[in-house]
Order: structure tokens, then C-alpha cells, then sequence
């Protein structure tokens, strides 16, 4: 398999997260921290990611084409996928959405403190990981 250089293999990633970043969290701050091809999975690529949620603040309904792993790290967030039972999560839990989910519900549980999770994905290689909910 081919390598992309480091300098357009940064830039591709980058721009991944930002088309997926609205979808993902309004009124929150994005950081991607790494993403990486499967190589022993031809096709998939794993991304890690930090979302930082201001006091009140919520995404819009989506869904991930990934398998999605939500660790927090600090303050609490809420969290449901349709069918499932909302969930309101401090530091040290964690979250988990199938390709097929549609996350109903993700926002900060405090009005007045800053909540940060880390989020996994693991994709096929150059999809968006975040799309808005039909």
C-alpha cells in the first residue's frame, strides 16, 4: 500500500475532522490529536479526538459511520442513541455508538462548567466520521 507523505497525510486527516467537526459539536471546541490507517485491516483508519463542550452546550442529532468510543475526561455529558437509554456520564466513563446508531443526545449535563471527552473512531479510510441524522 501506498504511504501518503507526513505533511499531506496531517493535512488529509485535518480535513476529515473539520467536515465531520459541525455535524459532531455545536458550541464546542474539536481537536484532533492522531489518525492512523489499519494496516492490518486493509481499508480502516482509526482517529482520536478531543471535543470540549462549553457550559450548555449540546450537538446537533447525528450518527457516526464509525465505531465510536467516548471516554471522559472531565466535567459530565449526557448521552443517548435512539432507542437507548439517556445516560449522564462523569470522568472515568465511558460511551460507545455502532456505525448504525444515531446519537440523539449529546450535550453538556452543566450550565455553568466546561465537560472534554476523548473520542475513537475506527472508519473505512477517508469517510467522514460524523454525518447530521436523517
Amino acid at each position: 500500500m501506498a504511504q501518503l507523505p507526513l505533511h499531506r497525510f496531517f493535512a488529509h486527516s485535518l480535513a476529515v475532522i473539520a467536515l465531520a467537526a459541525p455535524a459532531m459539536a455545536q458550541d464546542a471546541k474539536v481537536t484532533p490529536l492522531i489518525s492512523k490507517d489499519l494496516a492490518s485491516t486493509a481499508g480502516k483508519e482509526a482517529t482520536m479526538l478531543t471535543v470540549e463542550y462549553a457550559p450548555g452546550a449540546a450537538s446537533a442529532s447525528h450518527r457516526h459511520n464509525a465505531y465510536t468510543f467516548v471516554y471522559v475526561l472531565e466535567g459530565s455529558v449526557v448521552m443517548q442513541v435512539k432507542g437507548g437509554k439517556e445516560m449522564t456520564l462523569g470522568p472515568g466513563q465511558t460511551f460507545y455508538e455502532s456505525p448504525d446508531d444515531i446519537h440523539t443526545v449529546s450535550r453538556n449535563a452543566s450550565a455553568t462548567k466546561p465537560a472534554k471527552i476523548l473520542v475513537f473512531f475506527v472508519k473505512d479510510k477517508g469517510a467522514p466520521a460524523t454525518v447530521p441524522a436523517n
